[in-house]
């Protein structure tokens, strides 16, 4: 049985091809951080969740300082929406911290993706997300569900707001300051 050099030819172009895909495959899943959702957040009861009893920081989802230059926003992904992140209420973080996102799911699978950046998470009932980013720029960026969760999943979506870290500061400041004088007025309406 004689080969045709061109055979020989097609037959190594193949070889090529395979090996290089194997490469991009391995590349693409150990060169550049690309890991499996897993339960490294932690696991949380879905129902507790959405009943918001879960005795976690969950059950007032938001923006936590834990140090210097360092946040972590709890954020609860249910139909059609993140809270914080949705609406009229959109997450907050200062430029130039590490930012540590914690996303649970109230009721299906949802994505977490913030736009324009390598922020990208499944968001599973029972289970806590965790992605760390750092945000050196201030800007507006979008959040999106990239997991089918229902009839109006197009819609559900919201934002992360970087702002400058002094404006961040005094935003803080004037929420402290609101919610002193909001006790205040209750204590003296009792």
């Amino acid at each position: 049985m004689q080969v045709h050099r061109f055979e020989k030819v097609w037959l190594g172009a193949a070889i090529l091809l395979i090996v290089g895909f194997i490469a991009t495959i391995a590349y693409g899943s150990v060169g550049v951080g690309v890991g499996m959702v897993d339960d490294s957040g932690g696991q949380i009861s879905a129902q507790a969740v959405q009943n918001g009893n879960t005795g976690t920081q969950f059950d007032d989802p938001g923006v936590v300082k834990t140090g210097d230059d360092q946040y972590t926003v709890y954020v609860v992904a249910r139909q059609f929406q993140f809270a914080p992140g949705s609406g009229d209420n959109p997450i907050q973080v200062p430029a130039g911290a590490n930012v540590t996102f914690r996303v649970t799911s109230a009721d299906v699978v949802h994505g977490f993706s913030v736009v324009e950046t390598n922020i990208n998470t499944m968001v599973i009932p029972g289970q806590v997300s965790e992605v760390t980013a750092r945000f050196n720029e201030p800007g507006s960026y979008g959040l999106i569900c990239h997991e089918y969760c229902g009839a109006a999943h197009h819609t559900m979506g919201g934002s992360v707001e970087v702002v400058p870290p002094e404006e961040y500061d005094m935003q803080q400041e004037n929420i402290d300051q609101s919610a002193a004088d909001a006790q205040a007025q209750e204590e003296a309406d009792q």
